[in-house]
């Protein structure tokens, strides 16, 4: 028999569409009703996806019975189309996933209107099937254009929206109308004068738009002012990342578990910017980062009553697709100091009761170090009187006093983690570690 009887024979049976049917259900059945019953499926949910879709294509191209000049034409059309859509999508989407968000969601969108032509076109001839596959195919990839993502969700899930709608950091800057005053100038002190203080550069990766300002780079004093003393205080209940210890441990205090007997009491809510900094806290009052359009901030507010104190701003900002725009990591507060490291590779340090820059440092620059796609994530570690950061995975150390750059560790690449202090052997040597 010849391909063209073969083909003619096909073009006369009906499509096979049991399968296909199944494929799409179970797709769909994974990827979006399973995480929403069972928020902890999400990744699984997503791996679901991606397979049901590769079944329907397996489908498709060997069990469907179209013939095959309409099975090959099909597969190289949605090839062509998601390619096509990968060069006028949002950048969110573009760069999401690790670059891979269009084609990981692409192929499972595609996968069920693939399903949903082949119904509704089981009674036309082959090239009017075609069409209407063919439409489906565009329309499906046309969609992605109109949208943009937040990031990732608690859920492992993206962040979809409307391409043409506001993101919550554009609604907060649009809402703002108020916010408390630039900290003062330090006031000066009998310590000895800081070293001179490293202008941040530009960000060795586009994710940077400006350097910080002069004034930055002179930490906020007048010329020859003084930097304030390191001065002994109550040690904060909950310092920085993770805790005293950095284990989230919580010693010492009792809580009632049962929620549904005694449900937590929400005392206020208000909008922050984007970031992915947690919180530290000393008495009434909490500090965290947070991004508000160019501006990258540490933020003092009142755990009381959310009541903003100060903001600290370096004109920088960050931003990728995963985790969306903002800084990364969490203020550390030791000895009436907040140390902050933002996305870009800032390092400051600020006054816990003012909030006026004491000194500010580039680590990027400073340690050669590029901007990682994931931004620099590190939270300080105060050991003693040396501020420690992971520049991506290179640890160095700076004077909590002076912002000296002390030592630079061996050269590691390829880490989002922050610095842990570990004891070692019974001889109890400190050291810090990623």
């Amino acid at each position: 028999m010849t391909t063209a009887q073969t083909d003619s024979s096909a073009t006369r049976r009906p499509l096979r569409l049991w399968p296909a049917i199944l494929f799409a259900a179970v797709l769909l059945l994974t990827r979006l009703a399973l995480p929403q019953v069972v928020p902890e499926t999400a990744m699984l949910g997503m791996i679901g996806g991606i397979v049901g879709a590769v079944a329907i294509f397996v489908w498709w191209v060997f069990f469907s019975r179209a013939p095959w000049v309409e099975r090959l034409a099909v597969i190289v059309l949605m090839i062509v189309a998601l390619y096509a859509t990968s060069y006028v999508v949002d950048r969110s989407i573009a760069n999401g996933m690790m670059g891979m968000m269009l084609f990981i969601l692409g192929i499972q969108v595609l996968g069920v209107a693939l399903v949903a032509a082949a119904v509704a076109s089981r009674r036309l001839s082959s090239g009017r099937r075609f069409a209407t596959i063919a439409a489906a195919v565009l329309l499906a990839c046309g969609g992605f254009t109109a949208l943009r993502t937040g990031g990732i969700t608690g859920r492992g899930e993206s962040d979809l929206h409307w391409r043409w709608t506001p993101s919550p950091e554009e609604r907060l800057l649009a809402e703002t109308t108020s916010e408390p005053a630039a900290p003062p100038a330090i006031a000066p002190s009998v310590t000895p004068p800081a070293p001179e203080i490293a202008k941040p550069a530009d960000s060795p990766t586009p994710t940077t738009v400006a350097d910080a300002p002069e004034a930055r780079s002179e930490s906020g004093r007048e010329e020859g002012e003084a930097i304030a003393p390191v001065i002994a205080t109550k040690t904060a209940e909950w310092p920085g990342f993770r805790g005293p210890d950095r284990d989230s441990v919580v010693r010492g205090v009792l809580i009632e578990t049962d929620w549904s007997k005694t449900p937590p009491v929400q005392l206020w809510r208000r909008p922050i910017g984007p970031g992915w900094s947690s919180f530290a806290v000393q008495a009434d009052l909490f500090y965290t980062q947070e991004q508000r359009g160019d501006d990258e901030i540490v933020a003092w507010d009142k755990v009381s009553t959310g009541e903003a104190v100060w903001f600290y701003r370096d004109p920088v900002r960050f931003y990728e697709s995963n985790g969306g725009a903002g800084p990364r990591a969490t203020p550390t507060l030791s000895n009436g100091r907040v140390y902050a490291f933002g996305a870009t590779g800032i390092l400051n340090a600020l006054d816990a009761r003012s909030g006026a820059v004491v000194w500010s440092r580039n680590v990027a620059s400073e340690t050669g170090t590029e901007v990682p796609g994931w931004g620099f994530a590190s939270s300080p570690l105060v050991i003693g009187d040396v501020v420690i950061v992971a520049a991506d995975a290179t640890l160095a150390g700076y004077d909590a006093a002076t912002g000296q750059k002390l030592w630079v560790g061996p050269v590691h690449r390829g880490s989002y983690s922050s610095p842990h202090r570990t004891t070692m052997d019974s001889a109890n040597l400190r050291s810090a570690t990623t």
